[in-house]
């Protein structure tokens, strides 16, 4: 009877199973995927994270693991084990429920694709079924590849070459025998047991899988051992990509998302952006250090948090370990838990059970922490939970976490595509990209776009303006009285533009603002891209009292880069469907053409000339020094009470811009300029990228000519001036007369066609 009833059952049931398509044509949900433009996988999003491998991919380590864990037998049986499900039917009858199963990897593979959850006799019939199917049809190596594949194993990873990179930032490939044998463990209880959730079962079940590999011969007892001694270094909140390019992901994600809202996490795309590793690991590296270098300057804060240590710490401590994944696990920046604290020297614990010592300039931040009159609230004891990096002596220092922000961009001039880009510190402490979404004043790195309008005006390198104090009292300005300085508090007098704008003179600034008009200043200024509504018409806008993003400043800047043209910044350059089809690509605008001219090569070629300078002998001379080359040209800016710091210039191929400050607006010390605290992060980008480039200068345009300058000391001899030859100076000089804004001083009275600041 019982065999009747099965042949009943086979031949009733069988012909009507499903086809087996999805799984000869595995189709799984593959998430949006985004790439720097020289193939390097920046971010990943979806519900299911998966990276498809084939079965030659998986290494011998691995799978040897998951046959010890799962199914000893794959190889031997045809789909199912049929002494292993008679062995647990007669224990759950015993024990009167069900609490054993017996899935073979060929089960499972038929569970995952195409059963329910449910758990009766009824669908393990058809589960039974199902695998003898399979089998049939396919072999055990793509058996083996799906499962491989297809299976869950817990923080939305599926699929053993996606765990891999989850769990240990690294690929499959690379894993060694402890990791497979905890990767093997994680099927049978992936959400719960995975070893982010619950480290001390993760370690149990992995030294079960060790044990089931050593009793079927697939290792010694001496790779048991050693494996089950290797500490387990479980990535958390640590990005698992090779490129740290957070914040241009998220861009990238947002624009596939807009453009293909119905299925952009499950088909496949991949979007490629214009960044370039070299560029973004120079950007992300140079910014970091700068906005590091700028907190050691600065007071030490105090330890994160405490952590009660109840016994000597020699090795490693799991619960130490268990209590530090509490704790941002920053790949530069490593929290640890202070043992043993004195004036001289730190010991401290890492995740993992390293102690290290940290000495000398080590604790120079903390150094006021350290000694017994130091707050006690604040003071570094046994239990303190403080951030350590290795200096550039690879020796230990104590840090902390930033509480200033940073944005750095650099931009292809020719073309718009954007090179690198660092939106803050660090993206999952702050997602708010400070490069496109940080509107803030640019202080004297918008001056540049002022001169460039005031050659437009008549005026050349060679003209002389005052370097006066202006005062505006109450009853000209008509409200609270105003009075400027100079960064460093000095007049010079007469000085020329050139000099002026090297040494950026305020005072000249804004007399060169009035007297270029400035209606057509604030009208011109748009020409770079740059919004009128959030400049207004008025004196303050020569000190750079309007807002811009980083993004806006580095396509402004791109103009005097490439000779004059504007172009429009771009991130995306392709995406691609599953099948290598682009389905959508940029179409940039390539500087040259005459559509995007946007100021008279001159201008550009004579602007470009003084903000080369800049770098030579003004604000930023540290450019040319520290990087040794005499093509560089840019402007730093800071604003009032050292808010905000900027430095922004190029090398003819490559424009950058980076900005240092507050979130919400606060004083960053004194002396922290723009050349103190912005340039160092452009420095450190350039440094790498433009190593072994040749120097590069912009050709003359017709339509100069050089013209004897005018002397201001007599002491020292003219020298010679490029001008439009439409605007050589006449042979008299014309005899001095007050300009406006003296004269209303003079006179206590604003003139109608004079803007109040």
């Amino acid at each position: 009877m019982a065999m009747s009833a099965v042949v009943i059952v086979v031949t009733q049931v069988y012909p009507k199973l499903p086809s087996l398509d999805i799984l000869t044509d595995y189709q799984p949900k593959i998430p949006l995927k985004v790439f720097t433009a020289d193939g390097f996988l920046i971010g990943e999003f979806g519900e299911e994270r998966r990276a498809v491998i084939s079965i030659q991919e998986v290494p011998d380590v691995m799978k040897r693991a998951i046959l010890a864990a799962e199914d000893k037998k794959f190889y031997q049986h045809s789909g199912v084990d049929i002494l292993g499900i008679a062995r647990a039917a007669w224990t759950n009858i015993l024990q009167g429920k069900k609490t054993q199963g017996a899935s073979t990897i060929t089960q499972q593979v038929a569970k995952n694709f195409f059963l329910t959850p449910e758990k009766s006799y009824t669908r393990k019939v058809y589960e039974i079924l199902l695998s003898f199917k399979i089998e049939n049809d396919l072999s055990k190596d793509q058996i083996l590849a799906l499962y491989i594949n297809q299976i869950y194993l817990g923080q939305h990873a599926y699929g053993f070459a996606a765990a891999s990179q989850i769990y240990f930032g690294k690929p499959l490939k690379e894993i060694t025998l402890a990791e497979a044998a905890m990767l093997a463990s994680l099927p049978k209880s992936p959400s719960k047991g995975n070893p982010i959730t619950n480290p001390k079962l993760a370690r149990a079940r992995q030294e079960y899988v060790l044990r089931r590999m050593c009793e079927l011969g697939f290792i010694n007892e001496t790779q048991r051992d050693e494996a089950s001694r290797q500490p387990i270094i479980v990535q958390r909140n640590v990005n698992n990509f090779s490129v740290r390019a957070e914040f241009v992901a998220e861009m990238a994600r947002q624009m596939a998302e807009e453009l293909f809202p119905e299925d952009v996490y499950t088909r496949g795309l991949r979007v490629y952006t214009t960044i370039l590793k070299k560029d973004q690991d120079a950007a992300y590296e140079s910014l970091r250090k700068s906005v590091i270098n700028y907190d050691q300057r600065h007071a030490y804060r105090g330890p994160e948090a405490f952590i009660e240590i109840k016994q000597a710490v020699s090795s490693r401590d799991e619960k130490l370990d268990e209590r530090l994944e509490n704790f941002l696990d920053e790949e530069d920046m490593r929290p640890a838990v202070v043992l043993e604290a004195t004036p001289e020297q730190v010991r401290a614990y890492r995740r993992g059970g390293e102690i290290v010592e940290i000495r000398g300039n080590g604790l120079k931040l903390a150094a006021r922490m350290l000694g017994n009159n130091s707050p006690a609230s604040t003071r570094l004891r046994k239990g303190s939970v403080i951030r350590i990096q290795r200096d550039e002596k690879n020796n230990w220092r104590i840090v902390q976490m930033p509480e200033v922000e940073a944005a750095f961009l650099s931009i292809d001039p020719q073309t718009g595509a954007i090179r690198s880009l660092v939106g803050g510190f660090d993206f999952r402490q702050n997602m708010f990209n400070h490069v496109t979404q940080a509107w803030r004043q640019p202080g004297s790195s918008f001056k540049p776009f002022i001169y460039s309008g005031s050659l437009e005006k008549g005026f050349t390198p060679a003209s002389v303006v005052d370097d006066e104090p202006v005062s505006l009292p109450s009853s000209v300005t008509g409200s609270a009285s105003w009075s400027p300085k100079n960064y460093d508090g000095k007049f010079e007098g007469p000085i020329h533009l050139r000099t002026a704008l090297a040494k950026s003179k305020n005072m000249v600034s804004i007399r060169l603002l009035q007297e270029s008009n400035i209606h057509f200043i604030h009208d011109y200024i748009t020409r770079f891209g740059f919004e009128a509504e959030k400049h207004p018409a008025v004196l303050t806008m020569a000190l750079g009292s309007g807002l811009v993003t980083p993004w806006q400043m580095a396509a402004a800047y791109s103009v005097f880069a490439n000779g004059g043209y504007r172009v429009q910044p771009y991130i995306v350059q392709s995406i691609v469907d599953s099948k290598n089809q682009i389905i959508a690509q940029a179409e940039p605008v390539v500087a040259g053409e005459a559509s995007t001219r946007v100021i008279d090569p001159r201008n550009a070629y004579l602007m470009d000339s003084m903000l080369r300078d800049v770098t030579v002998y003004g604000t930023a001379a540290q450019a040319s020094v520290q990087l040794k080359r005499r093509d560089l040209a840019g402007k730093t800016g800071t604003t009032n009470e050292f808010m905000d710091a900027w430095f922004c210039g190029y090398q003819r191929t490559v424009t950058a811009c980076s900005w240092i400050g507050f979130d919400k607006p606060k004083k960053m010390g004194h002396g922290e300029t723009g050349g103190v605290t912005a340039l160092p992060i452009w420095i450190g980008y350039m440094s790498k990228v433009l190593k072994d480039a040749p120097q590069s200068f912009m050709p003359r345009p017709s339509g100069l000519v050089s013209v004897e300058t005018e002397s201001i000391n007599p002491d020292k001899p003219a020298i010679r001036e490029l001008v439009y030859k439409e605007n050589v100076p006449s042979q008299e000089p014309p005899a001095s007369a007050p300009d406006a804004i003296s004269r209303a001083i003079a006179e206590h009275q604003w003139p109608s066609d004079l803007p109040t600041p």
